[in-house]
């Protein structure tokens, strides 16, 4: 942390425009992304006050203020009234319904149940290692599930991380998890999405994936390929979801 006041920087830019300043909100915002980065505080844990960051970065608490109302937008803090900002979690049942977008035409949406059908290591296929920035060859973890709701299959996951990354995690770990997923990556393997990238596109139902969700192959399909990423922009993860529309829509909201 540094102990001298931070002043706007000006980044160099070609040709004939104007110098750019970064704002010192920014400069705050990627100090405490950092230090997110590398562990400082965990997630679910409370950070410093705003007036003890005004404190320690030699800036106006307002300047801070900003920068952390930024990361609770982007979803890495969490603000809850009367008790400070916390270090946003998977294990929140709101983190867990920002990443899983298909709920039901009626009524609220529900927490799915996870089915876990494969979970092996292979060599990445060369479009999931373009996808993860690996070499064609190195190791992922390859996982197929199922998710059921109300005891309904909805979902068929396959997806793919790095080898490297999540060293350890096999069938039996994800046999005996029990909370969402992308929380045992962050617990365990301290792996956090922070966003992700989708592209979705209508397509029938294979065999194998009809038989999985007991439908006649052809049905028509919502698939989703989406790219998850961490801290610092890095890819850990593929996911293709085929799922049935029958009864649910994809839900997002534009900001």
């Amino acid at each position: 942390m540094p102990n001298a006041p931070l002043r706007p920087k000006r980044a160099a830019v070609e040709g004939p425009q104007a110098a750019v300043f970064t704002p010192l909100y920014k400069q705050i915002k990627h100090m405490l992304v950092q230090e997110l980065e590398r562990g400082a505080w965990k997630p679910g844990e409370l950070i410093p006050s705003e007036m003890e960051l005004a404190a320690r970065f030699k800036v106006s608490q307002g300047t801070v203020r900003k920068a952390v109302d930024e990361l609770a937008a982007e979803n890495l803090l969490v603000r809850r009234q009367g008790k400070g900002t916390f270090v946003a979690t998977h294990q929140e049942p709101r983190a867990q319904f920002r990443f899983l977008r298909i709920v039901p035409d009626q009524g609220d949406p529900v927490p799915a149940t996870s089915r876990f059908l494969e979970c092996r290591r292979l060599r990445a296929p060369a479009e999931v290692a373009r996808q993860l920035e690996l070499k064609t060859g190195d190791a992922v973890v390859y996982i197929r599930r199922l998710l059921l709701f109300e005891q309904k299959p909805l979902i068929v996951d396959d997806i793919w991380l790095p080898g490297g990354t999540f060293r350890g995690l096999t069938a039996e770990r994800l046999a005996e998890y029990r909370g969402p997923l992308y929380g045992l990556f962050e617990s365990e393997f301290g792996t956090r999405m922070i966003r992700a990238a989708e592209r979705l596109r209508a397509r029938g139902a294979e065999p194998e994936i009809a038989e999985l969700l007991e439908v006649a192959p052809g049905t028509p399909l919502l698939v989703v390929d989406r790219v998850s990423f961490t801290y610092g922009d890095r890819p850990v993860e593929v996911r293709r979801g085929h799922c049935l529309t029958e009864h649910h829509h994809y839900r997002n909201t534009l900001t």
